[in-house]
């Protein structure tokens, strides 16, 4: 392991004194969205911090509801082998579907 500090994202909710101290302790940089509180509205750099949190977030969060539209992640295969191969071709169909998008678009994908 480096001694650089890593880079962790959490799309499972806000930070907690517990979640803190486990990024700290495995040396990742804390990169976790956090609340407003009400009646005390954020500053300007913490709105920034969240704006550019919330794009990497949104971007991520767009492929898995597409493959959950096309099935989802539930998986009735026997076997690790078949279900890589299963949730790769999800993830191949969704690509084809942004291919096409992109060429109706007018947009140059390569």
């Amino acid at each position: 392991m480096t001694w650089r500090t890593r880079v962790g994202t959490s799309i499972r909710g806000y930070l907690s004194a517990e979640r803190e101290a486990w990024l700290k302790e495995n040396r990742f940089r804390n990169q976790i969205q956090r609340k407003g509180q009400r009646n005390k509205p954020m500053s300007d750099c913490q709105q920034r911090r969240y704006t550019r949190i919330a794009k990497t977030r949104a971007q991520v969060e767009q492929v898995f509801e597409a493959i959950e539209q096309m099935g989802g992640k539930l998986l009735r295969t026997i076997g690790q082998a078949r279900a890589n191969f299963t949730m790769t071709m999800m993830a191949a169909c969704y690509n084809l579907k942004r291919l096409v998008y992109f060429q109706k678009a007018g947009i140059e994908a390569f």
